[in-house]
């Protein structure tokens, strides 16, 4: 299984409500220090069913998105998560 892969099944296992910091899924994917990477390759996404605006900054801020900031944060709240 390729990285990236690994990387999709981490996100897809993230619970309704819950984030992960890219930093914990590339740990999780088996690569601690390629949370970069992952932020890349969540980036390029384009599958609705990898639910990549639950994954945020290791400081808890909100990240990027390709689908738009303000769209992940609504998204985030629709699911109940707790943003600070």
């Amino acid at each position: 299984m390729s990285f990236k892969e690994r990387v999709f099944a981490v996100v897809r296992g993230i619970p309704r409500g819950r984030t992960l910091s890219y930093k914990e899924v590339a740990r999780r994917a088996g690569n601690k220090k390629a949370y970069r990477v992952v932020g890349n390759i969540l980036n390029r996404n384009c599958d609705p069913e990898i639910p990549c605006h639950r994954v945020i900054r290791a400081d808890r801020s909100i990240g990027g998105y390709n689908r738009d900031v303000k769209e992940k944060i609504k998204l985030l709240k629709k699911e109940g998560t707790i943003l600070v």
